[in-house]
């Protein structure tokens, strides 16, 4: 198996693989001599289409998702249309400077599949850039909404959150390859059954893994070919001296059961689920074919999602911190933390994740070997 650690700061960048370490100054391009592909950090050939469902699962009690779709659109059909206005939990949020409303799906070729599972408590709509950018590069993408453990709806205790996740995902492909079959969907035709991604943050972080481990009392999905877990929990014992519960974390079997490309990502400045929970995953996926460790040095737990984003809509509408804690007290924390001018820049870490997610899918779901160039210590010279 192949085994690479980068690390990230601004300036300069630190890479290093294996046991050699390697230095330079920032660089946004590959060396003259790398093939030629799609910048990884910037939108690429497609434009994008958004919509949302509320798929429900029979076999589960007739459970009900929310579920946000973003797929690539045919350059010649985005003409004319409007831009895509998010909700969040609910309520009106940011237009998208990207994703358009009532698009068709590109016909130019069938895509891949990526599932996208939020945080603890979270909203579908917590990634919006990299969910844009994965689909502007081909991809489409599925992010469900999480019924009991959402911001909407918060009832089920944390075992009971768990158990629902794995199959989650699970159930969002179902429903994903169902309308790909079906002539009378507009996916009819548009998904390679083959091929399937899963990324997620934070306790999303520990879905992924949890689709290609196994995970509270949920077996792993097999169609699962590649996963992306950016700062889950390993070892509920880094957090805090008690294990809440024997799902807050995983076994060394559980991650040996591990066969598909992974890539673990976090930043060094979160406190909320610490860095080492990487360095464990790292060291204990010993039976994927290839393992990625990027640590973004100066990033916190919530440099990796849209927190500035929101924050920033609401301010735009008027609606201040001061008023935050009536409706969004768990928002004061995080924004102070991520999108003030003295930390680690939000723009550059979310284009560091958008870089190594995009590099990262297409070249272990696609297959495209010039990707490679990204994910080694060349880069960073």
């Amino acid at each position: 198996m192949v085994r690479i650690v980068l690390v990230f700061s601004l300036l300069p960048f630190v890479l290093a693989c294996g046991s050699e370490s390697s230095s330079g100054d920032e660089t946004r391009t590959p060396p003259p001599e790398a093939p030629s592909v799609d910048a990884p950090d910037e939108l690429s050939s497609f434009a994008v289409g958004h919509l949302t469902f509320n798929p429900v699962d029979s076999s589960r009690d007739d459970r009900e998702l929310l579920v946000d779709v973003w797929y690539p659109v045919d350059l010649q059909d985005a003409e004319g249309l409007e831009p895509r206005q998010y909700t969040l939990a609910g309520i009106p949020g940011p237009e998208s400077d990207v994703a358009l409303a009532d698009a068709p799906v590109a016909s130019s070729k069938m895509h891949h599949l990526l599932v996208f599972s939020h945080g603890y408590g979270g909203i579908s709509t917590q990634s919006i850039g990299l969910m844009e950018i994965l689909a502007s590069h081909g991809f489409i993408v599925a992010s469900p909404e999480h019924a009991g453990n959402s911001q909407t709806n918060s009832d089920d205790t944390f075992d009971e959150a768990a158990a629902n996740r794995v199959p989650d995902v699970s159930f969002a492909i179902d429903t994903m390859l169902s309308r790909n079959a079906d002539p009378e969907d507009p996916f009819f035709g548009s998904i390679e059954e083959e091929g399937i991604g899963v990324l997620g943050n934070s306790f999303g972080a520990m879905t992924a893994i949890g689709t290609a481990a196994g995970w509270a009392g949920a077996d792993l999905d097999p169609r699962v070919d590649a996963i992306l877990p950016v700062s889950g929990v390993i070892d509920a014992g880094l957090q805090s001296d008690d294990r809440p519960s024997p799902n807050a974390g995983f076994t060394q079997e559980q991650l040996e059961r591990i066969t598909v490309p992974t890539m673990l990502m976090g930043g060094t400045e979160d406190v909320n689920v610490f860095l080492e929970n990487n360095e464990i995953a790292f060291n204990q996926i010993v039976n994927a074919p290839v393992v990625y460790r990027v640590d973004v040095i100066g990033a916190t737990h919530t440099h990796f999602a849209n927190i500035c984003q929101i924050g920033d809509f609401l301010i735009d509408t008027g609606i201040g911190p001061d008023q935050w804690p009536i409706f969004a007290e768990d928002l004061i924390e995080p924004y102070e933390n991520t999108c003030s001018p003295d930390v680690f820049p939000i723009e550059e870490a979310n284009r560091l994740q958008n870089l190594y997610s995009v590099a990262f899918f297409r070249r272990h779901i696609l297959g495209e070997e010039g990707y490679d160039q990204y994910l080694t210590s060349e880069f960073a010279d």
